[in-house]
């Protein structure tokens, strides 16, 4: 009971950090500019990475596209070199997915290190930062809504699995996620697509509804990926600096994933409404 109540209050007070700061641009930036650190430091432990460089990439990386948004003015460039590191963190994202699938251990070669440090975990927090400032303009619901489709779909996931679970998902890497979990999240992600268009009034339900399936097909591969990580690490939890949850990155592993696959959609969609 005392786990669950330190877990409870944990998670609260990350859920109202969060939406303190959504709705101040320059807050936002700050709040993912110490999250994405503290991912980094723990990342870095999973793939036993030494230095500093990937620190100084992702400060760099973030910091640069943070104040092409926060200054749409002094945009020169801007629109291409989204779209070089959209192409490079898919292409990256996709290997990762191979590798989950037909790699017993993902490869953690020295320049393969950087590569992730650079385009699975730093490129992420610089696209929640684009889905925030989508098409120039600040839109914090766009973000408030991809965060709360990944919370019910991994609530949604939970109490599924956990009451109706029986075939396994990826029982290699999380023995404990099943196919009813994932068909139980996307289904709850899909019901609250529509309240969340409903309520946010920023795209309508059909591509609400799209936005739920991407999140939740590409969430669960992130939660998975995240996890074997930590498999090959030989650690159940990424840190310590969420008690009851574990580290900060077990909580973004999803929505990390997610994000340039939201962000593409969210570029895509004038062209296919």
């Amino acid at each position: 009971m005392k786990e669950l109540s330190t877990r409870a209050i944990s998670g609260a007070l990350y859920i109202s950090l969060l939406i303190l700061c959504i709705y101040w641009q320059y807050a936002l930036v700050v709040l993912f500019l110490v999250f994405g650190l503290i991912c980094m430091a723990e990342f870095k432990k999973l793939i036993d990475l030494k230095g500093n460089i990937s620190y100084i990439i992702f400060l760099v990386m973030y910091l640069g596209f943070s104040i092409w948004c926060l200054t749409p003015a002094v945009n020169t460039g801007f629109s291409e070199a989204i779209k070089i590191l959209q192409v490079i963190t898919i292409f990256v994202q996709l290997f990762l997915i191979k590798d989950l699938f037909s790699e017993k251990t993902i490869p953690l070669f020295s320049s393969k290190r950087y590569i992730l440090t650079t385009f699975y975990l730093s490129s992420s927090f610089v696209f929640l930062i684009l889905i925030a400032n989508n098409d120039n303009t600040f839109t914090p619901m766009l973000l408030l809504g991809a965060f709360i489709l990944v919370w019910i779909n991994d609530t949604g996931a939970y109490i599924v699995g956990k009451n109706f679970g029986k075939q396994k998902l990826f029982p290699s890497v999380s023995p404990k996620k099943t196919v009813e979990g994932f068909l139980g999240g996307l289904f709850f992600a899909c019901v609250a697509s529509y309240f969340i268009a409903l309520f946010t009034e920023t795209l309508d339900s059909t591509h609400w509804l799209a936005l739920a399936i991407v999140v939740s097909v590409f969430g669960t591969i992130g939660d998975l990926i995240e996890s074997k990580f930590k498999r090959q690490a030989g650690v159940k939890d990424s840190g310590v600096i969420m008690p009851g949850h574990g580290g900060l990155l077990d909580r973004l592993d999803s929505i990390i994933f997610t994000a340039p696959f939201f962000y593409l959609f969210l570029r895509l969609f004038p062209y296919v409404s």
